[in-house]
């Protein structure tokens, strides 16, 4: 059976750009097809009006709607419209959408709520094209070295393995923390787990100081430098990162767990040995 899923993409958050690749890397998972759909950087409810039914037609086996904060006008909309519709549905999305959790858990939406996920700080005097890419790039870094991408990686191939075997489909419940993160990262050294610990929970602070200087602080000698040392602290956050998997390459023990060529999930340690 090859199990057909949708996705909807909102607005800018960190795992975003990869959720296509987090389920097919090489884009050639015999298991699985993906459509995605769009509704651009607004996260507006007209858009989401307009992105979230396209999705029905392809009809898939489930959906998965990522974006910033779930709980904003846009996103709730889809949780709505996703809600009513008889596809089930997964919820990606950052730290401020742990508040929505028992909406959704109501609503009988599955979630994936990764905390290290930050917002950018989207204050004009600061933000333009390069850095929004090199923040995003950041993000990136800390969440794919962190283990964080691996979290959803096996929280999603769980719900395909149900899907392909005709099982119900047990929706996800999942709150990605340091901790969770790092576990599933597999770290053999125990420097290389602390810089992890300590990469996640900086980026997770990040979304916090870019809330105060974006909505809490209105003079702009003041929100300026505080939404600045937010990007400070994710590329600090995202040295860490690569230092931790520098320490796990010098040991020959970085984990690594692509699809093969099944579709199922191999793994292996050592560079030159294949994945099993």
């Amino acid at each position: 059976m090859v199990v057909k899923i949708g996705v909807i993409k909102c607005g800018n958050i960190g795992t975003s750009p990869v959720i296509d690749l987090v389920l097919d890397e090489r884009a050639d998972r015999p298991n699985i097809d993906v459509r995605t759909v769009g509704s651009g950087a607004k996260m507006n409810p007209e858009q989401i009006e307009d992105a979230v039914p396209k999705i029905s037609a392809f009809d898939p086996e489930f959906v998965v709607f990522i974006s910033p904060n779930p709980g904003a006008p846009g996103p709730a909309k889809a949780r709505d419209l996703l809600s009513a519709m008889d596809i089930p549905a997964i919820i990606v999305g950052d730290a401020p959408g742990i508040r929505s959790k028992d909406e959704m858990d109501e609503q009988g939406l599955g979630y994936i709520l990764v905390k290290a996920d930050p917002m950018i700080g989207a204050r004009r005097e600061l933000l333009d094209p390069t850095e929004m890419a090199s923040f995003n790039s950041d993000v990136l870094k800390v969440l794919a070295v962190t283990g964080a991408y691996r979290v959803v990686q096996n929280t999603l191939d769980a719900v395909i393995a149900a899907a392909e075997a005709g099982d119900a489909i047990e929706l996800p419940k999942v709150i990605i923390s340091a901790e969770k993160a790092v576990e599933a990262a597999g770290f053999a050294n125990p420097y290389a787990k602390a810089k992890a610990l300590a990469a996640y929970e900086i980026a997770a602070k990040v979304a916090d100081i870019d809330v105060k200087g974006c909505f809490m602080t209105k003079e702009a000698e003041k929100y300026i430098p505080i939404v600045a040392s937010a990007h400070e602290m994710l590329s600090a956050a995202a040295k860490l990162a690569m230092e931790a998997r520098e320490i796990e390459k010098a040991n020959d023990t970085v984990l690594r767990t692509p699809h093969s060529g099944k579709g199922t999930t191999v793994s292996k340690t050592a560079l030159m040995d294949k994945p099993q």
